[in-house]
């Protein structure tokens, strides 16, 4: 349910979708940078073994 926001609705949506949307950038920036640091680990990994 939404509550009732009168005249700042456009500016507390806007906010609620901007923030929402740099969460997600955030989240997907993390998630690749893991998976990029995964795969440099491996490698170095593979060259200390030889």
């Amino acid at each position: 349910m939404m509550p009732e926001l009168g005249k700042y609705a456009d500016a507390v949506l806007s906010s609620y979708i901007v923030s929402i949307v740099l969460l997600v950038v955030l989240v997907a920036m993390s998630i690749r940078a893991a998976r990029k640091a995964r795969v440099e680990l491996e490698q170095a990994e593979e060259r200390k073994r030889g």
